[in-house]
């Protein structure tokens, strides 16, 4: 606990909270108590250990209602109608809480694995009524919280297992002061960035002795470690050179990993708050917690070089990784290129699976009718038309084949006939790809249209027009096979 961004920002903003619900001593008490605290950040930022702490500094009674064992069947606060045993316990410690009522913090822990009408028990609770329905002993009860010691805090992962954005009640919501601890405040990059080295001292065997000693130690290791000016004299404690270079070192080797972790963090924070309809690439699943960096910090020496210290950090999310089952190597991939130490092959790898994930995308999934693939399909089509039209334009303003316009319906391209006027030399293997896109049409997409026609009533004429549309772009390209051969006969004659 012993940390800057908490002794400078945390503490500042729970205090704040903390005396809107419960009061301050002296003339200046508020009456309108009210409010709620709520912490949210991925999982390994010490949100629970933080809050144990202020209870117990504040001489609180630390009132813990565990949210995974209560589960999304539970949305009674009455012990009586919960689905087992382990929700049914947790109930009644929620209303021994409310019973107890003075100089208590309730603490609802991992919200995000609770039914939003669970939380909204809490909504009067958290208003200026301060009150909240309740069940002891079999009897319900009205709790009325107004001028009593008595404070609401819950904390949860804002994304779930399933990687979406959790929701809760907008007039709890409304109620509440939210700080997400895994996200970097605004202005304090630095103290967020210094915690992840303070939080990992009691893990590492030679850091260790630094977290029983003066603070005002580590952030001058810290900052020799960083190259600035250092003075052995300032130390209130003795340390010979020797233990001092091992401790710089070992300091510099854990940055080089914090600076991972922290990339790690806020791309984990970035992709899970994502639509899926919004992506551009997989959900990146990796976590960058206080809890990654100390399994780390535990296997670092002084003595280890630059290739052992990336071998670490790989070996570590290689772990990690292995509970991502089929989402493992794109997450390997993405972490490499957060690293910045891809190889050509993993770049390689790496485009074709976005460039893939795009076009699953836009194919619908796994869960789109036949209807929905044929548009997106023919929409990949013209795409792919419009590729070769802008690969295939003549350099020169001199018209040419007329691809905008072929490209603007098809109703529009059956309706063209084909003019050919060479301007500049013939792109070869043209003929080759209208031959396949004709082939495309006639085996990929009428057995389709065929398919659906019982079922969504297609008109026949559009089965007719496919085939017009087949057969004069094959025309097409047999007359450009015909100019190429002509050109070619051409240029051999003397």
């Amino acid at each position: 606990m012993r940390n800057k961004l908490i002794n400078d920002v945390y503490l500042g903003f729970i205090g704040d909270n903390l005396a809107k619900q419960m009061g301050t001593a002296g003339e200046n008490k508020r009456t309108d108590l009210m409010g709620l605290l709520m912490l949210i950040s991925p999982p390994g930022y010490g949100k629970t250990t933080l809050m144990e702490y202020v209870a117990h500094r504040l001489g609180l009674i630390f009132m813990k209602v565990n949210g995974p064992a209560l589960g999304h069947e539970v949305r009674s606060v009455d012990p009586a109608q919960a689905p087992d045993a382990t929700s049914r316990q947790e109930l009644e410690k929620l209303n021994l809480a409310l019973e107890m009522g003075n100089n208590v913090m309730l603490y609802v822990d991992d919200i995000q694995h609770t039914h939003p009408e669970f939380l909204q028990k809490f909504i009067s609770l958290c208003d200026g009524t301060r009150r909240i329905e309740g069940v002891w002993k079999g009897k319900t009860k009205t709790y009325d919280m107004r001028g009593k010691k008595f404070c609401v805090v819950m904390s949860g992962n804002p994304y779930t297992e399933s990687g979406d954005v959790f929701k809760i009640p907008d007039m709890l919501a409304n109620r509440a002061d939210i700080y997400n601890l895994g996200d970097t405040l605004g202005g304090m990059q630095e103290a967020f960035a210094l915690s992840y080295i303070e939080n990992s001292l009691t893990s590492n065997p030679v850091l260790a002795p630094l977290a029983t000693r003066d603070m005002a130690d580590v952030y001058r290791f810290v900052a020799k470690a960083e190259g600035k000016p250092f003075s052995a004299n300032e130390l209130s404690h003795t340390y010979s050179a020797a233990e001092i270079n091992e401790i710089t070192s070992t300091l510099q080797r854990l940055m080089q990993v914090r600076d991972v972790v922290g990339r790690v963090n806020q791309q984990y924070i970035v992709s899970a708050a994502q639509a899926d309809s919004y992506r551009t690439e997989p959900p990146f699943k990796l976590q960058g917690s206080y809890r990654n960096m100390n399994k780390m910090a535990e296997k670092i020496s002084s003595v280890m070089n630059d290739a052992e210290l990336l071998q670490l950090i790989a070996d570590h999310y290689q772990g990690e990784s292995q509970l991502l089952t089929t989402g493992a190597e794109e997450n390997l991939l993405k972490l490499a290129e957060l690293r910045g130490n891809m190889t050509p092959e993993q770049a390689e790898r790496w485009a074709q699976i976005k460039r893939d994930f795009m076009r699953n995308k836009a194919m619908g999934g796994s869960d789109t009718d036949v209807g929905g693939r044929v548009v997106a399909q023919l929409n990949d089509l013209v795409e792919s038309v419009r590729g070769l039209g802008a690969a295939g334009k003549p350099t020169s303003e001199a018209p040419g084949i007329p691809w905008e316009q072929l490209l603007t319906g098809l109703d529009n391209l059956g309706k063209l006939r084909p003019q050919v006027e060479v301007v500049a030399p013939p792109q070869p293997g043209t003929q080759k790809l209208l031959e396949s896109l004709a082939d495309s049409l006639e085996n990929s997409f009428l057995p389709l249209i065929r398919a659906m026609d019982k079922k969504i009533d297609i008109d026949l004429r559009t089965h007719n027009r496919m085939l017009e549309i087949s057969t004069q772009l094959r025309d097409l390209g047999t007359l450009l096979g015909h100019e190429q051969r002509s050109d070619a006969a051409d240029d051999e004659a003397p």
